[in-house]
């Protein structure tokens, strides 16, 4: 745990994946909303349970930072949502594990909308089509591979680490809901 939180009275933490293009083109992916375990990350669920003033807020909030920065690429932002509204709890200058959900909810995910950035292509679409539940495979996690291949729409993103260690991400997993 951060220090941070031990100070700040929040209601959830939600992380805003971002990115930003040479020429100042701004394209942001929805909010997922992240539960912690052990001080690691363990799901990402979007959409986060937020208003639609609440997602346009942070949505906004992580453009005004990659414009305050004049940052290319993807940049992951990290926010505890409070009675009185967001706090910035992480700025991470990168592609995020809180936005691996993008693999299989966007046509155009955060690895690829990096590539774009920094080549300065085009920002691709990443407006979300499904709802999706990331979750990170940690150490005996493994041992549920087999099981998790076999559900429907549910995807396996392996890292190939040979040891498996507690603590240990070791890949994650994708569990889409596709619109009815």
């Amino acid at each position: 745990p951060a220090v941070l939180e031990g100070f700040v009275n929040f209601t959830a933490e939600v992380s805003v994946i971002a990115a930003r293009s040479p020429s100042g083109e701004v394209a942001c992916f929805d909010p997922g909303e992240n539960v912690h375990r052990d001080g690691i990350l363990h799901t990402t669920t979007v959409p986060a349970r937020l208003s639609a003033a609440q997602r346009m807020d942070a949505v906004l909030l992580a453009a005004k930072i990659l414009n305050a920065l004049d940052y290319v690429g993807v940049l992951g932002v990290e926010l505890f949502v409070t009675r009185q509204g967001f706090i910035v709890n992480e700025i991470a200058p990168r592609v995020h594990n809180s936005g691996h959900w993008t693999q299989n909810g966007c046509a155009v995910d955060q690895f690829e909308q990096h590539i774009r950035a920094v080549a300065g292509w085009p920002l691709g679409d990443g407006s979300r089509y499904a709802d999706v539940v990331m979750e990170n495979l940690i150490g005996d996690d493994m041992d549920r591979v087999p099981e998790l291949a076999k559900q429907r729409d549910t995807a396996l993103h392996l890292y190939g680490k040979a040891d498996v260690k507690p603590g240990r991400k070791m890949g994650h997993v994708n569990i889409v809901k596709r619109p009815s």
